[in-house]
């Protein structure tokens, strides 16, 4: 037989007995097993036109347009083809760098005699899937372990000018990630989920979704398998791995598991509630899950206690998640609150007082509301009278009680007599407004404490960016600002103060309150009045700032801190001292501008001609009486420019003369040091309606409790009464902006009690 003949007889016999082996090898062999395993060589002699699966001995260079052929000799075999001795396991002969970083080292190391499982080929280019344990390559070394499964690449795992190499196929195999081949960009193409790699034979530039990148090496072939450096894959796949220079390992993280999670919506769970879960699941892999199993999980529990529950998935390569756990509290099932209410009486004459306790129990003694009906502090005609208390738990659990009293035909106080003696502090009464403008007005006298107001009040309505109002002061200054976004854009307000003298300033903020935003002007002056008042009262709200010459800085900062969206309202009141005058800007601008920017290009706003601004000093009004008040029916006025002359100053933006209509903006200081015994001190609008507080004996007292104003001259709301003796009372007092004025302060002698 002729030699031609003979290798033909060989080259087939070789390709049998490799495409026996790899139809063997095509499941991973058991550490049980002692039998070792060859590496076969079977090579594809298809022309490629497109982008095709590939296997890891099919890699094109860039030479060539077909598949590389099957070698035909013992002389052209490959170090790969050679069975695997011990194991299967072979080494490089490249030589190795001492290095300790996450590149590895090359030094040779004895692979322990394991069986072993051949790379497969791909399917339709989809890599056979690994179990999705942790991959370990060893340097040098053709060995990879996985799930305690060893298998072989197609050349070892080696290191050209310090830049560690892996065999694509080998190493995408185990990953379970896609691989191809662009036979017209001579490309090799990996897929993972929506991510891809492409590489070229002997370049250091490979693209990741298009994006070209460089590698630390260049790609290149190695007796027929494809070598890239492993940072490239790691890093555009988001790989983690540690190098372990001992063992000379490399192992990758590949987090091949699906991961389960679920939540329960509810924040609280009774026994015998129906559980909402809701669960959540994803595949590092982009595989569809396909299965679910639970531990502990019930519709509902039965009894109260601690349950845990595990959720578990599984995703179309058959490999589960870890559990996922939640322990949970089941409570007992929510009692609702039970309402009630005693009286101390069962029977009242017309005008005699009923006392009302709430006796409203809840078995987590959280009842977080109360609503009484018809509770009145007395009934002014006869008959049966229901009244009714419904008391809401924090869970939303409601009980309702009633109770029906009896008013008989005897009156005890007459309705006026009643309210002037009972009706609590901050709470309000009606009565015959008439009377008022017929009492005697109490003669006081006043004097005032040097303090520049400046009135940021007009445009009330701001329509677009500007500056509401700009000014110069020094020493005690008072800000009251009170405006409406109605630009159609979310907005912010800056007050900004510069220091146009030689030397340093300080500005020294005393007091703040500030309410907003709010779509309610009542609600907010009310606020700002109330927090004023407290700020003094406390002592709380002071800083200072220190301005260098030519140095500008926002002050008052309350003010904005939160944009106002359109239609909402901002109100504020703040004393302040400065060492040197500086020049103060409030300004409105759109929320996202830098208002030191913008103050430039920003037009000065002319007022509404409804509404007041102004600078105004003596703006302090010290009002002290020494003689007796409560004797006799009296009245007080305030802010009627009359009794109380409106304050004069300047508009300084319109280069006029101001009043300030109404006061506002004015703090009233009342000493009455002669208040008669059995006196009502109450508060009476004159204007309209009227929200707001006072400090009477530094107690602060609403007018009127809640958001209740009191709405008309014909109602008044209690501030204090005198005991059995003469007393001095102090008031501190200033009109809330959104309010109306005037108003009196009513001096009323109480009738006798019965």
């Amino acid at each position: 037989m002729n030699m031609k003949k003979k290798l033909s007889i060989f080259t087939a016999l070789a390709v049998f007995q490799a495409f026996a082996v790899g139809s063997v090898s095509a499941q991973a062999v058991p550490q049980s097993d002692t039998a070792s395993v060859n590496t076969a060589n079977v090579e594809s002699v298809e022309v490629i036109k497109e982008v095709q699966p590939i296997a890891e001995r099919e890699v094109k260079t860039e030479s060539t347009n077909a598949s590389i052929d099957t070698p035909t000799s013992d002389e052209t075999k490959t170090e790969e083809e050679k069975p695997a001795s011990n194991g299967g396991n072979t080494t490089s002969n490249v030589t190795s760098t001492d290095s300790t970083t996450q590149e590895g080292s090359t030094e040779e190391v004895e692979t322990p005699a394991t069986p072993a499982q051949v790379e497969q080929p791909s399917v339709d280019g989809k890599s056979p899937v690994g179990s999705g344990g942790n991959l370990t390559l060893y340097m040098n070394s053709n060995k990879m372990e996985q799930d305690g499964k060893t298998y072989l690449a197609g050349q070892p795992m080696a290191v050209k000018n310090g830049v560690s190499y892996v065999a694509i196929r080998a190493l995408v195999d185990r990953v379970g990630y896609g691989v191809k081949y662009d036979n017209k960009t001579k490309e090799t193409i990996i897929i993972s989920g929506d991510d891809e790699l492409r590489f070229k034979t002997n370049s250091k530039d490979y693209t990741v979704n298009g994006e070209t990148r460089t590698m630390k090496g260049p790609a290149y072939q190695q007796k027929n398998t494809f070598m890239v450096p492993l940072t490239s894959i790691t890093q555009a796949l988001n790989i983690t791995y540690k190098v372990n220079q001992p063992a000379k390992t490399v192992v990758l993280n590949l987090n091949t598991k699906p991961v389960a999670s679920f939540t329960i919506s509810q924040k609280e769970i009774f026994a015998g509630d129906q559980v909402d879960y809701v669960t959540s699941s994803s595949s590092p892999n982009a595989l569809d899950i396909v299965d679910e199993r639970w531990t502990g999980r019930q519709e509902s529990f039965d009894q109260a206690g601690t349950y845990t529950i595990s959720y578990e998935v599984q995703d179309s390569n058959g490999q589960w998640s870890d559990p996922y756990s939640i322990t949970i509290e089941v409570l007992t099932p929510n009692l609702p609150p039970v309402a009630m209410f005693a009286t101390d009486k069962e029977e009242y004459k017309m005008g005699e007082k009923i006392t009302y306790t709430d006796q409203s129990t809840d078995d987590e003694d959280n009842i977080v509301k109360a609503v009484w009906e018809n509770n009145s502090l007395a009934f002014f005609e006869p008959g049966p009278k229901t009244v009714t208390l419904t008391v809401t738990d924090n869970h939303g659990a409601t009980n309702t009680y009633s109770k029906v009293i009896t008013i008989t035909n005897e009156t005890l106080y007459s309705f006026t007599d009643f309210n002037l003696l009972f009706t609590p502090v901050g709470q309000k009464f009606t009565f015959n407004g008439g009377e008022v403008t017929t009492m005697e007005k109490v003669p006081y006298t006043y004097m005032d404490e040097p303090s520049l107001l400046i009135r940021s009040n007009s445009p009330e309505t701001v329509n677009t960016e500007g500056i509401v109002y700009k000014e110069s002061s020094s020493g005690q200054t008072r800000f009251m600002i009170h405006h409406v976004n109605n630009t159609g854009k979310r907005v912010k307000m800056y007050v900004i103060a510069t220091n146009n003298n030689p030397n340093p300033a300080v500005f020294e903020q005393q007091n703040m309150g500030f309410a907003g935003p709010t779509p309610y002007a009542t609600v907010a002056g009310k606020l700002s009045i109330d927090k004023w008042f407290k700020s003094i009262q406390t002592g709380a709200d002071q800083k200072k700032e220190y301005l260098q010459p030519g140095e500008s800085k926002l002050i008052l900062t309350e003010l904005n801190k939160t944009p106002m969206k359109e239609g909402q309202v901002i109100s504020l009141y703040s004393d302040a001292y400065s060492d040197y005058s500086l020049d103060y800007n409030v300004i409105l601008v759109e929320e996202n501008k830098d208002p030191f920017e913008t103050l430039p290009l920003l037009p000065v706003l002319d007022r509404d001609g409804v509404h007041n601004r102004g600078t105004y000093p003596n703006a302090t009004r010290i009002i002290k009486y020494d003689e007796h008040v409560g004797i006799k029916p009296a009245r007080l006025p305030l802010g009627d420019n009359s009794s109380d002359p409106n304050l004069v100053g300047t508009d300084p933006m319109a280069y006029t003369d101001a009043s300030n209509a109404g006061n506002f903006g004015v703090l009233y200081k009342i000493t009455l040091t002669n208040v008669a015994p059995r006196t009502l001190i109450s508060f009476n609008p004159r204007g309209g309606k009227y929200s707001g507080v006072a400090l009477v004996n530094n107690q602060l007292v609403s007018i009127a409790e809640g958001n209740v104003a009191v709405t008309n001259s014909s109602e008044q709301s209690v501030l204090y009464r005198t005991g059995l003796t003469g007393e001095s009372v102090t008031i501190l007092f200033s009109a809330a902006p959104g309010s109306n004025l005037p108003v009196n302060l009513l001096f009323t002698p109480l009738p006798s009690e019965k």
